[in-house]
């Protein structure tokens, strides 16, 4: 990142090391009632907003875990983690780094069928990897699962078609190799 100078004082500004950028947070937790709420509620209490949420239960039923994009400062992104990390019911924590995470998210759009239109669906499910995973005689509903470029570039390619609703699974992530990065404590 380059230096800035401020054309009236002449005075050089250091790189803006506290850029606002969207970031990934990985959450292992117990498996039971109330655990999201208080989880959600730590996030609400700090004013930080929530982008994108995904809650799954993971391969041992006692515990579930979170994906939580937001966007941030280096600050917030220390704090988040730090406050996390105090939780009773949180067992790990891990801020994804960006070049060492697969991510994607999983949308399912319903979408108007007209053959006035001059995008065929079947053709643009096709060019996006996705599925047709059910029909009538005025809609089809499409499955798409990618990247967070790839399912805007799908809903962007989609509206001429009329997109009549939408909904996102939000950001799911996992650190590349075989290392287990979010291992019960």
């Amino acid at each position: 990142m380059e230096n800035q100078t401020d054309i009236k004082t002449g005075a050089v500004a250091a790189p803006d090391r506290d850029a606002v950028e969207q970031f990934t947070v990985g959450i292992l937790v117990n498996n039971h009632f109330g655990v999201l709420n208080r989880v959600a509620g730590l996030y609400a209490k700090r004013c930080y907003n929530i982008d994108s949420l995904a809650v799954g239960e993971t391969e041992d039923p006692r515990f579930s875990r979170m994906t939580i994009v937001s966007t941030g400062d280096a600050y917030m992104r220390e704090q988040v983690v730090k406050q996390l990390r105090k939780l009773h019911d949180v067992k790990a924590v891990v801020l994804f780094d960006k070049g060492a995470t697969v991510s994607l998210e999983h949308v399912l759009v319903k979408l108007k069928v007209n053959p006035a239109h001059s995008v065929s669906i079947s053709d643009l499910v096709d060019r996006f990897s996705g599925k047709i995973k059910g029909f009538g005689p005025d809609y089809a509903v499409v499955e798409i699962t990618g990247d967070t470029p790839k399912i805007e570039a799908f809903l962007e390619a989609a509206r001429p078609c009329g997109i009549i609703e939408c909904c996102r699974s939000g950001r799911i992530a996992l650190s590349h190799g075989l290392t287990h990065v979010m291992e019960v404590k």
